[in-house]
């Protein structure tokens, strides 16, 4: 585990050097490169969702790919299209914005639901299809799309299916005083993204990605982990709760999260730590809990305080 948390600890500095006075929101975004997962970053324009994911992008020293969605962008303007060579008499493949290690979606939700259902293999099968021919993406692979929450105008919600494939959503919030009166002084005759350096490697990252998954879990922490998911499936004010894919999902960030604290066991404080982002985006409000204002962070909340936390020794006995 030394490794990964020399990993984690190298590039959570080096973001911080960027994103200031949000180090929760930097430990969520190491949570999300060690799960092998993909973020939304949902928050009001300039406090530095964008920042925070080309910071991201440059600190692993990945293959970087920007895509600002527009209502008139096609999906192969995400994937890539097939171009006809007059001199080879063959059509050539010519690769989109999606084939880089990381991916940033801009605005996502202004895209069609047609262009946005262009991500939807990518996000879980690590593929494109083009022209009825699969090509792989290459590895780590992680798209990090932002939203404002706050402008509907020539905007299209994400479906369900789409959101499913989140593995968190991420609010950053505006700056403390004294964080923002640094952000002043950094930026004062050049921004600090133009001189981050890479203090890591893409094939770094894949490791911390495969060392994480021995981190331990106990039969209690699993159980744990299930009967919250379960509970949002039975609950009054949800129309639709989490799908087994919230299960994974807790449990592999559980295990991200262990690791960025410098432990090898899943606490069921994790679990309750992480349960927000991870499962309020994929819930689905019933009718009666929008007129009431309810929110999906609110039913998670409301969960989490009737759970029962599990008893029992939580390490891996030996």
């Amino acid at each position: 585990m030394g490794q990964v948390q020399d990993f984690v600890q190298r590039v959570s500095s080096n973001i911080e050097k960027v994103i200031v006075g949000k180090r929760q929101v930097v430990q969520a975004a190491m949570m999300g490169l060690l799960s092998n997962g993909h973020l939304l970053i949902e928050d009001v324009p300039g406090v530095g969702k964008t920042m925070l994911a080309r910071s991201i992008a440059r600190s692993i020293g990945g293959s970087f790919g920007r895509i600002q969605f527009t209502p008139d962008m096609l999906p192969s303007d995400v994937t890539g299209v097939s171009i006809f060579n007059q001199a080879t008499r063959e059509f050539e493949f010519q690769p989109g914005p999606i084939m880089a290690q990381i991916v940033l979606t801009d605005e996502i939700n202004r895209a069609t639901p047609k262009t946005q259902a262009a991500l939807l293999q990518a996000m879980e099968e690590r593929q494109i299809t083009v022209d009825g021919v699969t090509y792989d993406l290459p590895a780590p692979f992680m798209v990090m799309a932002t939203q404002n929450p706050v402008e509907y105008e020539g905007t299209f919600a994400l479906p369900e299916a789409q959101l499913d494939r989140f593995l968190m959503r991420v609010k950053l919030g505006y700056p403390a005083v004294n964080d923002e009166m640094e952000i002043l002084d950094r930026q004062q005759f050049r921004h600090p993204l133009v001189d981050l350096e890479p203090v890591a490697t893409p094939e770094e990252l894949l490791e911390a990605q495969k060392a994480i998954k021995d981190i331990y879990v106990s039969p209690a922490v699993k159980e744990y982990i299930v009967r919250l998911v379960q509970r949002t499936r039975d609950h009054p004010d949800l129309y639709l709760g989490a799908s087994p894919r919230g299960s994974l999902t807790l449990y592999r960030v559980g295990q991200a999260r262990a690791a960025v604290f410098e432990r090898d066991y899943v606490l069921p404080d994790d679990i309750k730590a992480i349960a927000t982002r991870v499962l309020a985006h994929r819930l689905l409000l019933s009718p009666s809990a929008r007129l009431r204002n309810v929110a999906p962070e609110d039913v998670v909340a409301e969960i989490l305080e009737n759970m029962p936390i599990p008893e029992g020794d939580v390490r891996e006995t030996r």
